[in-house]
């Protein structure tokens, strides 16, 4: 049996603290790709410490990721919770894009490719089972057209979180205006067949 981890000593548990927090903060303004000597800065401490607590950028995210991943949970609960499966694929939308719209690490995180621990991987895989319960359910009141699947969904999350990325510092609410024209092409009163050859939207992402 591996022996238990010694508990910090309270001088090394501040400076921990204070990095997940500058990391937090930081990667919410920047993005995951923020250069770890501003977080150190930001928490008051050498590059040296922040290595000593945390060896690699991959361990640093393993410990800030969680929270930003738990709340989206809480969107995907609040979804699968809604009554009309319509209103709760809007919710979800709605509610992915707001956290993303807030924070650039996160919207890396579900976009850019990090390497992520493999615990944070299977948060976000848990998700997309989650994602795909919420589609489904949609799908199967008639609410959302037939022919919308979860290649569908990866690539509509993925050309909003580039309009999110683009307009955030400038139009932060731009992605609301956006959204609103997806989502009205995505009900099923608004289906109608595609043509032969048409491209969905899985073939226009590049």
């Amino acid at each position: 049996m591996a022996a238990a981890p010694k508990p910090l000593r309270s001088d090394a548990a501040r400076n921990r603290d204070k990095l997940l927090v500058a990391a937090t903060e930081i990667f919410a303004d920047r993005g995951l790709d923020a250069p770890l000597e501003h977080i150190a800065r930001r928490a008051g401490v050498s590059i040296g410490t922040l290595y000593n607590h945390f060896p690699t950028r991959e361990a640093l995210l393993a410990a800030v990721l969680p929270d930003q991943l738990a709340a989206l949970e809480r969107v995907t609960e609040a979804a699968l919770a809604d009554p009309d499966p319509w209103d709760g694929f809007v919710t979800f939308l709605e509610g992915l894009f707001a956290l993303q719209s807030r924070d650039h690490g996160l919207n890396d995180a579900l976009t850019r490719g990090f390497t992520l621990a493999t615990d944070v991987l299977e948060v976000c895989k848990q998700g997309f089972l989650d994602a795909e319960r919420i589609v489904v359910r949609a799908k199967e009141a008639g609410r959302l057209r037939a022919d919308f699947g979860m290649p569908d969904l990866v690539t509509l999350i993925w050309a909003m979180s580039r309009v999110i990325r683009e307009s955030m510092d400038t139009a932060p609410d731009t992605w609301r205006r956006c959204l609103s024209f997806f989502l009205d092409g995505l009900r099923a009163e608004a289906a109608h067949p595609l043509l032969p050859g048409a491209p969905t939207l899985t073939d226009n992402r590049p």
